[in-house]
């Protein structure tokens, strides 16, 4: 099974080291201790947290998508060129660009400062991972 360390955990879920401790403390998340005596928290325990924070990406009720990837953030950048707009947006620890028309950037009433969704479908996601050391051979 997967630990990480309390900072490690703090960094991957944008809380404070403190937070991942006190949910430690309060049975919220499974921790233990590492080989080098420095306290961790189980990968599956802090999935399932973050399953139970994840908050909603305050869209229209009304409103149903098939995107199922919803990035709520605030607009960073807004690059008009021509007939075609770049916009990014900082959503929790993450960058999202993307490429529209100059038309869509004007009519969302896109600015550095607004804040804005991105939902994202995708037909292909490359998911990576660090290399493990294979156990039991």
């Amino acid at each position: 099974m997967t630990h990480f360390r309390i900072r490690e955990a703090a960094s991957l879920l944008g809380v404070s080291d403190d937070t991942v401790r006190r949910w430690a403390a309060e049975g919220l998340l499974e921790s233990g201790v590492d080989d080098a005596g420095v306290r961790t928290v189980s990968g599956r325990s802090l999935a399932e947290r973050v399953q139970r924070l994840a908050p909603d990406a305050g869209g229209d009720p009304s409103v149903v998508s098939s995107a199922r990837n919803r990035f709520v953030g605030i607009v960073t950048r807004v690059e008009v060129e021509g007939l075609v707009a770049v916009v990014e947006l900082q959503c929790g620890p993450n960058r999202v660009v993307s490429l529209m028309t100059a038309e869509a950037a004007r009519e969302l009433a896109l600015e550095v400062g607004s804040r804005a969704a991105a939902s994202v479908k995708a037909t292909q996601v490359v998911v990576e991972a660090a290399r493990r050391e294979s156990r039991g051979s």
